[in-house]
């Protein structure tokens, strides 16, 4: 049994160093493609532009991974984003101070997890269905609450500096979030005993019941951390749009799972890493900014958006079959 178990884990080692190569390798032959076919792609401020661009979707796949790894998946990201913008907009715009606003808005992302969590863990709901009804749920809300109108932010100058800010006058504040929250979800990950039951249950949910877990717990965990992102998201995109917008972020639970999966996550659960979710993250960026450049149809781009995803889940099938 040692050693069915040992050489599982060297596969899935190896599994996972492949995937990270391959798509490092993918990664530099974009860079290398766009420096070419643009001579403005490899300039200092378009770098950046990626970066910040990218910054959104790594936030929100570090919850993504969470949930993944769990064996699960939240399609209420891009709706969770859009009715914490909103919320914080509301309370803003009506004297709160920032710093609850902010707190408050943190707390409903992650009680909209929670609710995930519990749905699937407690009732037994499909992650797939439970999530896709929170995604309507609370998009719904913030079209009802706004009447389907922005809330524009005139009062809280402060607040537009969370995102908008830049360290040294160069880089952008969200760059340093996306580095500070993913080596923050890494450690957590890999280094706490949730993050280990995370993967625990995972790879095997009965036989991490029968070892102790408690494996209810760990996917409301995981949900929960996955709504923490996403408030996190919408506040930074509140902030950078300095207005509260109910039809933001639609499709965003998409880049999520792309970057995950893109990573070397499983959707069958028990494998992802956070490096992953940024290396994925980072090669989304870069197609949607070199074919920007390139002055592609943003119709087109959604489309190249939709196809990776399809072709990112379908090589994880390709991977775990072999497996």
């Amino acid at each position: 049994m040692d050693k069915t178990r040992i050489g599982n884990t060297k596969l899935q080692l190896n599994t996972s160093l492949m995937q990270k190569v391959t798509a490092s390798i993918a990664l530099l032959l974009m860079i290398l493609f766009f420096s070419i076919v643009s001579p403005y792609f490899f300039k200092v401020n378009n770098l950046l532009t990626i970066a910040l661009q990218t910054s959104i979707t790594a936030i929100t796949a570090y919850g993504m991974i969470f949930v993944i790894i769990s064996a699960g998946v939240d399609l209420s990201i891009g709706s969770n984003i859009a009715f914490t913008g909103i919320m914080v907009a509301l309370m803003l715009k009506n004297g709160f101070p920032i710093w609850l606003a902010m707190i408050l808005c943190l707390v409903v992302g992650i009680t909209a997890g929670m609710v995930n969590g519990i749905l699937i863990s407690k009732m037994k709901l499909p992650a797939f269905i439970a999530t896709l009804g929170m995604q309507m749920v609370l998009r719904g809300l913030a079209l009802v609450v706004t009447d389907a109108r922005p809330v524009y932010l005139d009062n809280a100058p402060q607040f537009k500096q969370i995102a908008q800010a830049k360290l040294f006058n160069t880089i952008p504040f969200p760059v340093l979030y996306m580095i500070v929250l993913g080596f923050g979800a890494a450690f957590l990950l890999r280094k706490t005993v949730i993050g280990r039951n995370v993967f625990a249950v995972g790879s095997n949910e009965e036989s991490a019941r029968l070892s102790g877990i408690d494996t209810e717990k760990v996917r409301i965990f995981a949900f929960m951390f996955s709504g923490l992102m996403a408030a996190i998201a919408g506040l930074i995109l509140t902030s950078r749009v300095n207005s509260g917008q109910p039809t933001i972020a639609v499709g965003y639970e998409a880049n999520a799972i792309a970057a995950s999966v893109i990573g070397g996550a499983s959707m069958r659960g028990g494998h992802g890493s956070i490096s992953g979710a940024i290396l994925g993250a980072f090669i989304l960026g870069v197609l949607m900014n070199g074919l920007n450049l390139l002055n592609v149809s943003q119709n087109w781009q959604v489309f190249a958006s939709g196809f990776v995803v399809i072709f990112a889940v379908y090589l994880d099938k390709v991977r775990t079959s072999r497996n």
